[in-house]
């Protein structure tokens, strides 16, 4: 039987009200913990001095806030939280794709209950949201978009923003308008690999330009565009995938400088961009009317929404992109388009994104700590790690080790466009697991680098 006991205080406050409150405060605080027994009404009453209708009444206070349920004969138990009331499906709670750069999960009570509440709100217009609707949403979402965009200093116009399913599909779509098979499109010497299988599926000719630590080198940038008269450029300007490389404000005014001189069109895949509490100003913001800006949901939000916020360089150029959508994947989820809209307008996105962003710089401090010795490059906001292999080192073998682990590792082949892979991996440190598997799987790769006598 537990010992907890309310403290009352001669305030004036009703004291069925200071006990319903005293028993949400425990709660809060973790000195009441889920599922547990609160003292039987009668022996509370007595403990207190008080009457027993005053207990039942402060109970009954406390079972309308769902703080706790009683059962006849049994008694009166601290509630299951509202996100964790429905039943787990043990099918999905592992179903995860580990060559992805995850972020990481919620595992803060509140915050899947603040999360889950946008569900039920957009549950409650569930047969209107399975409908047919707008290829790249409506208005109330694209105000929400809009809302959403600001954070990166970006305020486009309704007419310039399309709501799309997912950055790989507004790529797609774009690609499809931009070019014909054989045209080039230039990027990162090591860049995002889906942009890779993009390419390779409509057989486009991707040239990797040289980068330095703030970027592609602008002049390499000027002379490719004389060479190959490339159809675009892509970039992953902001806590780059794989590197966590941020291109600087200088370097980027340089970029956009050449590509306004070029009029050359900028595929600026800014998926990680959201993350950081201060990020340069994106190139949209730059080049306005040559930029394609991708705002995905994936990183900042998560990859099941699969939602982006694109702001083409004008209103036409945004109806070709619908055009170009409709005829690939019709549109996005009116269901997932209005539960982002609503963690929007009540501040749950805001809410993710805080956590995404805390939780990975405690994961960057733990690879820090686990993989001291070995030469890595990572950033706070970032939620992967780019891992150079010591001399005579094997990603290939490296990689086999890992096998059944989810600790998600990607080789730089998957990343390579310029000159031959080295022995580089992409280290994730996000996804299902928490911090103390994390850091057993981070510690797994030091002993497999140390016991093959590669450290140092």
């Amino acid at each position: 039987m537990m010992k907890w006991l309310p403290v009352l205080k001669p305030d004036g406050k009703p004291r069925y009200l200071q006990i319903a409150d005293a028993i949400e405060t425990a709660i809060k605080t973790g000195e009441i913990n889920m599922g547990e027994r609160l003292p039987p009404q009668r022996k509370l009453a007595e403990k207190l001095g008080i009457d027993f209708t005053t207990v039942s009444r402060a109970y009954s206070e406390a079972n309308a806030r769902r703080l706790v349920e009683s059962h006849v004969g049994r008694g009166t138990f601290v509630s299951t939280p509202a996100y964790a009331r429905h039943e787990v499906d043990p099918r999905r709670t592992r179903d995860e794709d580990l060559s992805m750069n995850m972020p990481p999960e919620p595992q803060d009570p509140d915050l899947i209950a603040r999360m889950q509440e946008g569900l039920r709100t957009v549950a409650a217009n569930l047969v209107s949201l399975l409908r047919y609707q707008s290829t790249t949403g409506g208005a109330q979402d694209k105000a929400a978009a809009s809302s959403w965009l600001s954070k990166r200093g970006m305020v486009p116009s309704l007419e310039r923003i399309a709501i799309t399913p997912g950055a790989h599909a507004t790529m797609t779509a774009l690609l499809s308008t931009m070019t014909r098979p054989g045209d080039v499109i230039l990027c990162e010497g090591v860049t995002y690999p889906g942009l890779r299988a993009i390419a390779a599926r409509m057989s486009l000719q991707l040239v990797g330009l040289p980068m330095d630590d703030s970027g592609i080198l602008p002049g390499a940038l000027d002379a490719a565009i004389h060479l190959h008269q490339p159809k675009a450029l892509y970039l992953n300007p902001t806590v780059q995938n794989p590197t966590t490389l941020t291109i600087p404000q200088a370097r980027r005014m340089e970029i956009a400088e050449v590509l306004i001189r070029h009029r050359l069109p900028l595929i600026e895949d800014d998926a990680y961009g959201f993350i950081p509490a201060i990020a340069p100003a994106p190139f949209a913001t730059l080049a306005p009317d040559l930029t394609w800006h991708i705002g995905g949901l994936a990183k900042c939000l998560g990859a099941g929404l699969r939602l982006a916020y694109t702001v083409a360089p004008n209103a036409r150029a945004a109806y070709t992109l619908a055009q170009a959508l409709r005829a690939s994947a019709v549109m996005p989820s009116p269901i997932c388009m209005a539960l982002a809209t609503r963690w929007i307008e009540d501040g749950t996105a805001d809410a993710i994104r805080r956590f995404i962003r805390t939780e990975s710089a405690a994961r960057q401090i733990i690879a820090t700590e686990t993989l001291a010795g070995y030469s890595f490059k990572g950033e706070p906001e970032a939620f992967n790690i780019w891992l150079k292999l010591p001399v005579g080192a094997s990603r290939a073998e490296l990689m086999g080790r890992m096998t059944g682990r989810h600790v998600g590792l990607m080789p730089s082949d998957a990343f390579t466009v310029l000159g031959a892979p080295d022995e580089h991996v992409r280290v994730c440190l996000g996804g299902v697991i928490n911090r103390e598997e994390l850091r057993a799987g981070l510690l797994f790769i030091a002993n497999s680098l140390s016991d093959a006598g590669w450290m140092g």
